[in-house]
């Protein structure tokens, strides 16, 4: 009697299994099919894409990450449509989808808003590596741009790692994208010093000093009177790149040549 049942069983869950292969057989063939053929397309759009984003010089942050991303969302769609073809409801995984976007959507919010920042930063390109910018109260030279932030050395040799939310939203001022910067320099004299000898020392100064370009041209004359004496205001331009170093040399050497030429600034003592 225990026999019989077991044979039943067993063709019965023959029966059930043949006509499981009858039904579900070409929907399974015709899966597997799509998706060996849907991988081997992606992976021809993926060396595509590459030589298209190489040809376009897109930038070397973004370009992977486009590239990946595509790859990505195109096997979840191959995925979908064997699903969909294997007759699998896909009701769950879409809520469950939802749930998670919208959950990762919250937690994540800062990081995707310097995501979103990081790709408007290296698309519309506001300052580029080698850059100095002043941002955030910082100065300094920019050293690399990322996606999430961007990296700025400053001159007394800190790393400053930025927010890229905070360079897209707020002002950034880029010291070097024009290539020249203005140095202002204001000095003040007593009455008693003749103004076409102050100005022939501050040209002469300006003249010998290899680091001051010849166009913009420069600017000297007198900013303010008082009364106790008139401020000489002296506009010079030079390279943006060692501003600094060539503010400090020029500075100094324009001092020299007014105390070697007997001029004497307020709290200078007289030769």
């Amino acid at each position: 009697m225990k026999e019989v049942k077991v044979t039943d069983k067993v063709e019965n869950f023959y029966d059930k299994f043949l006509n499981w292969i009858i039904e579900k057989g070409p929907s399974v063939l015709l899966g597997f099919v799509i998706l060996i053929v849907g991988l081997w397309l992606i992976r021809v759009f993926a060396r595509w894409m590459e030589r298209r984003l190489a040809q376009k010089k897109i930038n070397n942050s973004l370009s992977p990450f486009f590239l990946s991303v595509s790859v990505v969302v195109l096997r979840i769609l191959l995925v979908f449509l064997i699903m969909q073809i294997l007759g699998i409801q896909l009701t769950i995984f879409a809520a469950l989808v939802g749930a998670v976007g919208v959950a990762a959507g919250l937690a994540l919010s800062g990081t995707m808003q310097n995501f979103a920042s990081g790709v408007l930063i290296l698309m519309l390109k506001p300052f580029k590596v080698s850059d100095n910018i002043i941002a955030q109260g910082q100065e300094g030279t920019v050293t690399s741009i990322q996606l999430f932030f961007t990296i700025v050395t400053t001159f007394d040799n800190r790393k400053v790692i930025i927010p890229n939310s905070k360079l897209s939203n707020e002002v950034i001022i880029n010291v070097s994208a024009i290539g020249s910067r203005r140095l202002d320099i204001e000095l003040k004299f007593s009455y008693g010093i003749d103004l076409e000898t102050v100005k022939k020392v501050i040209d002469e100064t300006i003249a010998d000093s290899i680091s001051i370009l010849k166009t913009p041209e420069k600017r000297v004359g007198i900013s303010l009177l008082e009364e106790s004496g008139y401020k000489v205001l002296i506009n010079v331009w030079l390279q943006s790149h060692g501003f600094n170093d060539a503010k400090l040399a020029f500075q100094e050497k324009l001092l020299h040549n007014l105390k070697d030429s007997g001029i004497v600034l307020p709290g200078m003592a007289a030769k």
